[in-house]
């Protein structure tokens, strides 16, 4: 048998929570969605003003970083050197913003934003993903 560790529902809390304060830092309006490590979501926080359609696009980058153990930013950069069939690979969200969250080099989840450019969606996931690391 094996023994992993897991997101609890105060982990993804707080880990949103450090994702806002990047956010709310430089008034960005954000979905912020967490996921446990088969892809579920466990949490998702919608900053008041964000557009609804952010909603799936941070559930979908949370996902694709998830399933794939990698940033979603990885998938964006091979697109952009020209291998588009990278965008037929089924659940894989080509757009900055998703990063696993690793726990003592354990993939635990993901989180995934949307709302402002890729880039800064990018720097608030890295608060999230650096704040459980960090436990």
């Amino acid at each position: 048998m094996l023994t992993r560790h897991a997101l609890s529902l105060d982990d993804a809390k707080n880990a949103a929570a450090a994702a806002a304060r990047v956010a709310g830092g430089n008034g960005w309006k954000v979905v912020i969605a967490i996921l446990d490590d088969g892809g579920n979501l466990l949490y998702l926080e919608r900053i008041d003003g964000t557009q609804p359609g952010s909603i799936d696009v941070a559930i979908a980058k949370g996902r694709t970083a998830v399933m794939f153990r990698r940033p979603t930013k990885a998938f964006e950069e091979t697109v952009a050197g020209g291998r588009q069939v990278m965008m037929m690979l089924p659940g894989a969200t080509p757009i900055e913003g998703g990063l696993p969250l690793v726990y003592r080099g354990e993939v635990v989840g993901a989180i995934g934003v949307s709302g402002v450019q890729s880039s800064q969606d990018g720097q608030i996931a890295k608060g999230a993903a650096d704040y459980i690391a960090a436990l």
